[in-house]
């Protein structure tokens, strides 16, 4: 193999290195024995093992998708901190790319059938609870957490990111609350714990749905929460005061928003307010024309997941006959949460592994490193959108944004 690498990557190196100078060093060989170095370093921080041959077209055309294939597929190792892996990643597809490079890309939308996105959720979701309880949580909040100084433990800023949902949307005692993609629970736990609210959570994963009933009977809250394991399109037993959907919108699909918002629109009283708490596109025409490893997601981490940009989503709201009333960014919320969970993930190696195939252990890991530097870098944004039935009268709404922080 050393021969076939050799005469592939010694022309490509310099071609690089005469347009880029970059801390990388790219090995061959047992142990590493044949490299050469993208740039005039004196110690490069990250290094390519280059493993199996094959690799080599994934490594001379570099793309975020590329690369992260290579990674996962076992064709190639990476040795230094998570952090400079992933920046290296994107200094090499940048430069690989010709002028205009990330334009032109038009990504595929998907039919979001009950059966696919059943499917796709169970991929994603049902790895095992043990799995995501290494990393997360201990009330395994798999969404942004929310902070006011930046220095809260991760724990911290989930209950307070779920107070903050529960203030903005004004939950009362005795109000009737629907959480569309309950998760593991915490969500409707805390909601009929501490506001008192009667609750439905729904969840297409069965791991979630299976601990989240045994939560809620240790809780002793059976008589004030349901969980079911439904697609929130099959929800029908309305009206609901309330209704939120935390980290869970990205799965409907480009062309189906409308109609989500619609059906939270007709689940919702005249008098109602929803929460809308989801992942962003920053690119205006919906992640369509820009690379940002999107194939890599589609293909190994999220099928059929489609990020809409803020515009849509407003757009597709009013369609759906929905008011926005109000509009907070949390991008930087969401980066300081996923670099709690690459740090966690990467520090728990040793539990997580036997949790999982190698392959699936470095999907993760990617993953996690890849969003907190999309989210630090504004490659995706998240965005909190509280929401009324559009159409009603403006009596009554307080006049300030005060109670939102409950004040």
């Amino acid at each position: 193999m050393g021969s076939i690498v050799e005469r592939a990557l010694l022309p490509w190196a310099q071609r690089m290195k005469s347009r880029v100078n970059l801390p990388v060093r790219l090995s061959w060989g047992e142990r590493g024995t044949s490299s050469i170095e993208l740039g005039e370093f004196q110690q490069p921080s990250v290094e390519i093992h280059v493993r199996d041959a094959s690799a080599l077209p994934l490594l001379i055309d570099p793309g975020l998708d590329t690369l992260g294939q290579a990674y996962v597929e076992g064709l190639i190792d990476v040795h230094g901190s998570l952090p400079d892996i992933v920046a290296m990643a994107h200094r090499l597809a940048e430069n690989a790319q010709p002028e205009g490079g990330l334009l032109g890309r038009l990504r595929r939308r998907f039919s979001h059938t009950r059966a696919s996105d059943s499917e796709a959720i169970q991929y994603h979701y049902d790895v095992s609870n043990a799995f995501y309880a290494q990393w997360l949580d201990e009330q395994m909040v798999y969404s942004c957490g929310y902070f006011e100084t930046g220095e809260e433990t991760l724990a911290e800023a989930q209950i307070r990111k779920i107070d903050h949902i529960l203030t903005k949307i004004r939950l009362q005692p005795g109000q009737r609350l629907l959480d569309i993609g309950c998760g593991w629970g915490a969500l409707v736990l805390r909601a009929a714990q501490k506001y008192g609210a009667q609750c439905v959570g729904v969840t297409l994963s069965n791991n979630q749905f299976d601990l989240a009933r045994e939560r809620v009977r240790a809780a002793g809250l059976e008589d004030r929460i349901d969980i079911r394991l439904q697609d929130y399109r099959d929800v029908k037993d309305e009206p609901f005061d309330r209704i939120t959907s935390v980290g869970m919108f990205e799965h409907v699909g480009l062309n189906h928003l409308a109609g989500y918002f619609g059906h939270i629109r007709k689940l919702l009283k005249p008098d109602g307010w929803a929460m809308n708490h989801g992942i962003t596109s920053t690119d205006a025409y919906d992640g369509e024309t820009r690379h940002g490893g999107g194939s890599f997601i589609d293909r190994y981490v999220f099928p059929q997941g489609e990020l809409p940009h803020l515009s849509t989503v407003l757009r597709t709201l009013q369609e759906g006959g929905l008011e926005a009333f109000d509009i907070e960014n949390l991008r930087r919320h969401y980066m300081r949460t996923t670099q709690l969970w690459s740090d966690t993930f990467e520090a728990r190696t040793a539990q997580i592994k036997p949790l999982l195939d190698e392959k699936r252990w470095r999907i993760w890991r990617v993953y996690l490193a890849g969003c907190a530097w999309a989210f630090e870098h504004d490659e995706v944004s998240i965005y909190q959108v509280l929401c009324r039935p559009a159409g009603e009268k403006a009596a009554g709404l307080p006049w300030s944004r005060n109670w939102i922080y409950g004040r």
